[in-house]
């Protein structure tokens, strides 16, 4: 079936070869067809791989598919989902109780608590100061600031391995401040993980996306877990699970859909690339988009 899926000619192998009717007959009929892959398994790429090579002969020119390739999320109605989401929406600009500053007197910073958390942890500690390191290396081979696919790996790694309770909270800490804001948007190193030398639009960032099984896969779980319905169109979506979506915007950092803060704002915040890349292939779905204090905007 890998074989029928290889080259320009697929569609032609799909529709013409009888020896991929017949191995696409006797897949839809096996267990392989009902399988769904864990999030961070051993054999990750592998598994996800079999999925869309599966999938991709079903869809039409090998279009997304709307369902995730992941195992669903049961819902969570956890009280630290509720607070880290409350970003999503845009809806919010004071930092909730839990994000409060000890000291009343002192301007508050829920970033800069959110780094020394993490530095207090040895496994966030470690694969922080790993991807930092990483992303901010130039790369002499090539003459440019970093290597963005090395950065990308390493930043991979930092949220595959750390606990959301550390990595969740450097994203999505809630600012009341620029300085805050801008140490959120800092968080990934954007300068190598985020820049393009070009500045592609947000179809060829999807189209590259899907060349690749794991980008693909991890898109689709965003798009699936953070669907906007007409009910959430302002407010944060999957309102019964919060914490599928923030894990699956999460998970797209370090692919080439990787989503960032625009700029320092902590009123009125943009994010663009991964979510503006959704709002694109939401609209091509005749679906309604987000809207709110938050603005999507093309990368």
């Amino acid at each position: 079936m890998r074989q029928c899926l290889v080259g320009k000619e697929k569609e032609a192998m799909l529709d013409n070869n009888r020896e991929c009717q017949a191995a696409l007959e006797v897949l839809l009929v096996s267990p392989l067809y009902d399988c769904r892959c864990k999030r961070g398994m051993k054999k990750e790429l592998q598994c996800l791989q079999n999925y869309w090579t599966i999938h991709m002969g079903l869809t039409e020119d090998g279009d997304m598919d709307d369902s995730s390739p992941y195992e669903p999320v049961a819902p969570s109605r956890h009280h630290d989902a509720f607070r880290l989401a409350s970003i999503s929406s845009g809806m919010l600009t004071v930092a909730p109780k839990g994000f409060q500053c000890v000291d009343a007197e002192k301007n508050c910073n829920p970033c800069l608590d959110a780094a020394k958390a993490c530095n207090l942890n040895n496994s966030c500690k470690r694969q922080r100061s790993a991807y930092i390191a990483t992303c901010s290396k130039e790369d002499t081979n090539k003459g440019e600031v970093c290597s963005q696919k090395r950065c990308h790996k390493a930043l991979r790694q930092f949220l595959d391995r750390v606990p959301p309770e550390f990595s969740h909270r450097l994203l999505f800490c809630p600012c009341q401040s620029e300085g805050c804001a801008e140490r959120r948007r800092q968080t990934i190193v954007p300068e190598c993980s985020y820049k393009d030398k070009e500045k592609p639009n947000c179809l060829e960032h999807r189209r590259v996306c899907r060349q690749d099984s794991l980008c693909r896969s991890r898109l689709a779980d965003y798009m699936v877990n953070c669907a906007v319905t007409p009910q959430t169109v302002s407010t944060c979506p999957n309102q019964d699970n919060h914490q599928a979506c923030l894990a699956s915007y999460a998970r797209l950092i370090g692919t080439e859909m990787t989503p960032n803060y625009v700029d320092s704002s902590f009123s009125n915040w943009t994010v663009s690339r991964g979510a503006a890349v959704r709002a694109a292939a939401t609209r091509k779905r005749n679906a309604p988009t987000s809207s709110g204090n938050s603005r999507i905007t093309h990368a």
